[in-house]
């Protein structure tokens, strides 16, 4: 089997990936995504600009942006608790779309590769998968590369969705009160 073949779901990742940037890019898409913006889009209208909120923190999340503008924004516009709470809804809809959208096109890739640490890592991600998810959500909560990585890992969505309504809430609490500290300071 050719590696092209063999990698061939991997490959198809990264056109998707580079058509997302290229999409965000060039239509315009990436000013939405400034603290300043953010908060805007909440503030004008609660209900709907939760909405647009989370699909941009969605979007936000395929290309790369880090969960923590985001809570950001939902702090210092809404304050530490409705702001925690609306960051931890869309963070949770952000990471379930994202595992769904690149186990589609992704498959179990990194089962494919043939590599002794690799192996090791996934051994203990089916042992422990969801010890596994919450460990790496409270240590790198939303990071857009651990979503890309679970979602290829063949985890069981179940297990995915459990380590990481588990794992978000302590670390989205520490940066809450953080940026309220922040906001009330200056």
């Amino acid at each position: 089997m050719s590696i092209l073949a063999k990698h061939r779901k991997l490959i198809g990742l990264l056109v998707f990936l580079g058509l997302a940037l290229a999409t965000v890019q060039f239509s315009g898409l990436k000013e939405n995504f400034s603290v300043q913006n953010l908060q805007r889009i909440v503030l004008e209208n609660k209900l709907g600009g939760v909405a647009v909120f989370t699909l941009l923190f969605v979007v936000g999340n395929f290309i790369q942006i880090p969960g923590l503008l985001f809570l950001a924004a939902a702090v210092l516009s809404l304050g530490r608790t409705i702001g925690g709470g609306v960051t931890f809804f869309a963070a949770c809809v952000s990471c379930c779309v994202t595992f769904w959208t690149i186990r589609f096109v992704g498959g179990d890739a990194l089962r494919n590769f043939d590599n002794k640490m690799a192996a090791k890592i996934l051994a203990r991600l089916d042992t422990q998968p969801i010890v596994s998810v919450f460990l790496l959500r409270t240590l790198f909560q939303t990071a857009p590369a651990l979503n890309y990585a679970l979602a290829m890992s063949g985890l069981k969505f179940r297990d995915y969705l459990l380590g990481t309504l588990l794992g978000l809430p302590l670390p989205i609490l520490c940066y809450c009160l953080f940026f309220d500290f922040l906001r009330t300071a200056f």
